[in-house]
């Protein structure tokens, strides 16, 4: 019974680190429970989640927070730029492109707005390059409630193909697919 005790208090407390990485990560709201002494604890640097929340939290110019990308300053924002509005199946999607333009072996940001909330049931794949995805990363938007929307993180295949664009799969609750494209800001 002690044993059992122990393992299930060690799984719990692995549960509220991961779950207080992740909140460090996305810039989200932390876990209920969690308290100041589960969050102290140090980083190699000797800074504290709350220290780096700080230091990474900045505001684009809509005014939604981001949190700036590893190894750049804590002044960081994404700019995004409006990409305009895509019909995409019978879907009108809003997107917009972040990280700067899109070079080849570079990351790019996509922000996926959907014309309806359905708190994150919808699935969001995108990725740079083709139709066909050849040398392509396919990435799952995460979805954002703060802001009712998707974030993709894809990179972009080097070389970029010719004619490179955007492409986005919306797969709805019900399970249907509909695909679409967007030509992105492009680089060197």
């Amino acid at each position: 019974m002690r044993q059992t005790f122990t393992i299930l208090a060690v799984l719990v407390a692995l549960v509220l680190v991961a779950g207080c990485e992740r909140s460090a990560e996305r810039g989200t709201a932390k876990p209920a429970g969690t308290t100041a002494a589960k969050d102290a604890h140090e980083h190699p640097d000797g800074a504290t989640h709350a220290d780096h929340d700080a230091e990474m939290a900045t505001s684009d110019e809509h005014g939604r927070e981001h949190e700036g990308e590893p190894g750049e300053d804590g002044d960081h924002a994404h700019d995004e730029v409006s990409l305009g509005t895509v019909t995409i199946g019978d879907v009108q999607v809003e997107l917009a492109q972040g990280h700067g333009k899109v070079e080849a072996g570079k990351e790019g940001h996509l922000v996926v707005k959907l014309p309806y909330n359905d708190k994150g049931a919808t699935i969001i794949r995108a990725w740079i390059g083709t139709e066909d995805r050849t040398w392509s990363l396919v990435s799952r938007g995460e979805y954002a409630p703060s802001h009712d929307d998707y974030d993709v993180h894809a990179v972009a295949p080097d070389p970029l193909p010719e004619n490179a664009m955007w492409w986005i799969e919306i797969e709805k609750p019900d399970g249907a697919k509909v695909v679409g494209s967007v030509k992105p800001l492009l680089g060197h």
